[in-house]
């Protein structure tokens, strides 16, 4: 029955049932939807509690500017330097503004304000110019705040970028390597393929010495072997902590292509501060690692 009542509370939220709600009451309701158990916003322990809190309580404009697609590259390159920013071949405010004649036979759309908006071309004359238009132009009509009362995203202004379409030179697909951080301390990250799939794809958490981390995600297969890691890890540790200095936590996405680091994007609330962690010890032990005021 109980499961029942969450799966039921879930299907609501999602339906935009709750999108009335103050902030506090929405963060309630879908915290014990998700997770099961009642929000403590007086003394939160858990990393997911602690993840709510920040939410309602740690909203400085800056936030704004770095979870928007477009200009947190801006952000980001002032501290770790343009070259390792994925460049941006255009900016609209609408799908029918872009100007497809400008750009390279592969490419890729993301919206600014999201993130569901992405479209990706790997043949322009294949390009289903419609179908890419229907993903999009639902995408700018939705707040994606209202998704999770991730506040960061509430004035995000909601455009469509262009950017170049990045690729390993020997064919392999691109890794993410998301670094787990805690005001500039980064003890773990985790590692992701094949997202599209999810029967096939893979997700493992690491420590920062590179060796599988005693937890995990319940909700995705883990890696069978210790993934290789990057060339350029000791760089993206260094990038990790310099983007994250100053923040109580903050997930740095980066990527490796072609033996340069690659900034993707900055998230504040991972899985919206629902991480289905297994075993479920693991949501206090990382909680530890925020320190809340």
């Amino acid at each position: 029955m109980k499961q029942l009542i969450k799966k039921i509370i879930r299907g609501l939220i999602y339906k935009g049932f709750f999108d009335f709600l103050p902030d506090k009451q929405f963060v309630k309701i879908t915290y014990y939807a998700h997770i099961g158990k009642k929000l403590d916003l007086k003394n939160p322990q858990t990393y997911n509690e602690k993840l709510q809190w920040l939410k309602l309580y740690d909203r400085k404009p800056e936030y704004t500017r770095m979870v928007d697609r477009y200009e947190a590259k801006r952000y980001v390159a002032d501290i770790i330097g343009e070259e390792h920013t994925i460049p941006t071949l255009g900016v609209w405010d609408r799908f029918d503004d872009i100007d497809f004649d400008s750009l390279p036979d592969k490419f890729v759309l993301k919206c600014t304000h999201d993130s569901g908006g992405l479209v990706i071309c790997r043949d322009k004359a294949k390009f289903d110019k419609e179908l890419a238009r229907k993903k999009i132009e639902k995408s700018l009509k939705q707040n994606y705040y209202y998704t999770c009362r991730e506040w960061p995203y509430k004035d995000v202004k909601s455009r469509i970028i262009a950017e170049e379409y990045m690729e390993n030179k020997e064919g392999k697909g691109l890794t993410d390597y998301k670094f787990y951080c805690f005001d500039g301390e980064v003890p773990y990250l985790y590692i992701s393929e094949g997202l599209e799939d999810h029967s096939t794809a893979r997700i493992s958490f690491l420590t920062a010495d590179w060796q599988f981390a005693p937890f995990g995600r319940s909700d995705y297969a883990p890696y069978e072997e210790l993934p290789e890691k990057p060339q350029t890890y000791e760089q993206m540790l260094e990038f990790a902590k310099l983007l994250s200095k100053g923040h109580k936590f903050l997930r740095v996405d980066l990527y490796e292509i072609n033996g340069q680091v690659y900034f993707s994007e900055l998230t504040f609330y991972p899985c919206g501060g629902y991480m289905p962690f297994k075993p479920q010890e693991w949501d206090l032990k990382l909680g530890s690692y925020i320190k809340l005021p």
